[in-house]
């Protein structure tokens, strides 16, 4: 750990997130005649309370892999970072301009889960859907993972299931329709295709060159 001492102030780039929550809420009203955009997928998906579990996982998903992308390779967390901050403010310009809406199920019920889907309710409100944010930081790990040399088994596994329970989880709890989540997943691999592939692109030539020099 102590070869991670230098990369130490990239941590500092995590304090952009609590900003980008703050915009987030900002924005999270129907001020702005917020539209539907169900489907009749979206129709036959149940509801299905149990799934608000991965949903709230989602929170240490991102915050656990993005420490862990640092220890691995300071790098791609980085570029994991560009990836969500740019999508995100991406998003709030949709937000802005575009605002959506998922009307909720009335909760029934005395469940463990229920309660944590109405504590969900209650501290987000049903707007700013298009494209979702929970989508795209979940999918940019998925993404960024692929990237990291010699990780544990365990991460190549465990990343792209508890991601996709995630991901799923937005269209079984209600929080997202279909076309939230479709929507975020191009978004995301757009800014990955930049992030990642145009710019790892130019370093790997600019290397080479250095190496023949």
């Amino acid at each position: 750990m102590s070869d991670k001492k230098k990369d130490l102030p990239y941590l500092l780039c995590l304090l952009v997130m609590p900003a980008l929550g703050l915009l987030y809420t900002l924005l999270n009203t129907d001020t702005r005649e917020a539209v539907i955009l169900s489907t009749t997928l979206d129709e036959w998906i149940p509801f299905v309370p149990v799934f608000i579990v991965p949903y709230i996982f989602w929170y240490a998903f991102i915050l656990g892999y993005l420490f862990y992308f640092w220890y691995k390779d300071v790098h791609i967390f980085m570029k994991t970072m560009s990836i969500i901050v740019i999508g995100e403010l991406i998003c709030f310009v949709i937000y802005f301009f575009f605002q959506t809406t998922v009307p909720r199920p009335e909760l029934t019920g005395d469940g463990m889960f229920i309660h944590l889907v109405g504590m969900i309710y209650s501290h987000d409100q049903p707007y700013n859907a298009f494209p979702s944010i929970h989508v795209l930081t979940t999918f940019s790990i998925i993404l960024a993972n692929i990237n990291i040399k010699n990780k544990h088994s365990f991460h190549s596994v465990f990343v792209p299931i508890m991601g996709s329970l995630i991901i799923v989880s937005t269209l079984f709890v209600k929080q997202h329709y279909v076309l939230d989540m479709v929507g975020s997943i191009f978004l995301t691999v757009f800014i990955y295709g930049i992030i990642f592939e145009l710019y790892g692109v130019s370093t790997k030539k600019s290397n080479q060159a250095y190496l023949k020099e």
